[in-house]
C-alpha cells in the first residue's frame, strides 16, 4: 500500500505556501503523491503548479478538479501541460463535487450528474488522445496543439454513492472515496468490480497523541461539518455514506444539530467508534497497529489527511 498526502486545500490561517511546504515535506520522507483540493477558495491548478515546481519526484494529484468550473477541453489542456511540465507526475483527479457547490458557487444546474461525468472523462481522454472534438456550436473541429507526454495519462474519479462508485471503477484508473472503513468497506462499495492495476486510494485522516480521547475529538469537527453541512437535508452524500457504514441514526442526528447551527454538539455526536474505523489517532504503535486492516480492505494507497508534520512522519515510520 502506496502513501500519499492529501493536503487538501488551504484555509485561514493556512496559506499556499504552507501546502506546498508540507508538500516538499512529504516528498522528503518519502511518500508516492500529494494531493490538492479545491472548495471555493485556492485552485487546485495553481497549488500543483507551484508544488510541482518546489518539488522533483513525488507524483502530483488534484483530488479533486470540479467538472463544473471547467469544461472538459479545458481540463484536458491543464492537464496536459501539467504533466509535461512536471516530467510525468500528474494524476487527474475529477468528481462532481455536489449540488451546493455546483449550482451556488458555479451557477450550473444538478442534472444527469453520472451522464455528465462519463462524458466529461470520455471527452478528456479524446483530447489528451489528440483526436478532433467538435463539441457542438457549429465551429470546425479541433485538436490538442501540443503533444501530451502521456496520452494515457492517469485519471481518477471522486464517488460516493453506490452508482458513482460503479461508474468511477468503470471509466477511471484510480477511485478517491472520503470515507473508508476498513472493515465494511468490501460490504458498502462494489469493490469486486475493481480491474486488475485499479488504484483505490482512501482519503484518510490522522491524529497522533498519546491521549487517544484527545486525538479523537480533534477529528470529530470536520466529520460533523461534511456529514451534518455538505448538503441539504435531503441530499448529503457523505450523510448517505455514513448511514451505509451503520451508523444511520448518528448521521440523521449530526445533521440535525449542524443544521441547527448547534455545530460543537454535532462534533460531540460523531461516535468514536466510527472515527476509529475511518481515521488514525492515537500514539505512534496503535498507528502501526491499525495499518494492518488498512492494507487488508482493498485500499492500495492511502492518503494521508494531516497538516502536522510529526503526524507526516509518524505514518511513514509505521508504513516501513
Amino acid at each position: 500500500m502506496r502513501l500519499g498526502i492529501a493536503l487538501g486545500h488551504p484555509q485561514p490561517p493556512a496559506t499556499p505556501h504552507d501546502l506546498v511546504e508540507l508538500g516538499r515535506e512529504a516528498e522528503r520522507l518519502g511518500y508516492d503523491s500529494a494531493w490538492v483540493a479545491e472548495a471555493w477558495g485556492a485552485d487546485a491548478v495553481s497549488l500543483l503548479a507551484w508544488l510541482g515546481a518546489s518539488t522533483t519526484r513525488i507524483r502530483l494529484g488534484s483530488a479533486v478538479l470540479q467538472v463544473a468550473g471547467r469544461t472538459a477541453a479545458n481540463t484536458a489542456m491543464t492537464a496536459a501541460t501539467l504533466d509535461l511540465l512536471s516530467g510525468g507526475r500528474l494524476l487527474l483527479g475529477l468528481g462532481n463535487s455536489g449540488p451546493q457547490v455546483v449550482s451556488g458557487w458555479h451557477g450550473q444546474e444538478w442534472d444527469r450528474p453520472l451522464e455528465r461525468l462519463r462524458e466529461y472523462v470520455e471527452t478528456v481522454r479524446a483530447v489528451l488522445r489528440r483526436d478532433e472534438i467538435d463539441l457542438g456550436g457549429g465551429g470546425k473541429p479541433l485538436r490538442l496543439m501540443i503533444e501530451p507526454l502521456r496520452p494515457d495519462l492517469p485519471i481518477y474519479v471522486a464517488a460516493l454513492a453506490p452508482k458513482a462508485v460503479a461508474l468511477a471503477l468503470a471509466i477511471g484508473d484510480g477511485w478517491l472515496p472520503i470515507f473508508w472503513s476498513p472493515e465494511r468497506a468490501r460490504d458498502v462499495f462494489p469493490l469486486h468490480l475493481a480491474r486488475e492495476g485499479f488504484d483505490i486510494a482512501p482519503l484518510v485522516r490522522v491524529a497522533v497523541g498519546d491521549d487517544v480521547e484527545a486525538a479523537r475529538d480533534s477529528l470529530k469537527p470536520g466529520y460533523a461539518f461534511y456529514v451534518g453541512g455538505m448538503g441539504s437535508r435531503t441530499r448529503n452524500f457523505y450523510n448517505d455514506l455514513m448511514a451505509r457504514f451503520g451508523y444511520e441514526a448518528e448521521a440523521h442526528e449530526i445533521q440535525d444539530l449542524f443544521l441547527a447551527g448547534n455545530h460543537r454538539e454535532a462534533a460531540a455526536r460523531v461516535p468514536d467508534r466510527f472515527v476509529d474505523e475511518v481515521a488514525l489517532v492515537g500514539p505512534a504503535e496503535r498507528i502501526r497497529d491499525r495499518l494492518a486492516a488498512w492494507r487488508e480492505s482493498g485500499a492500495t494507497t492511502m492518503l494521508v489527511s494531516t497538516r502536522d508534520p510529526a503526524a507526516l512522519r509518524a505514518v511513514a515510520e509505521a508504513a516501513l
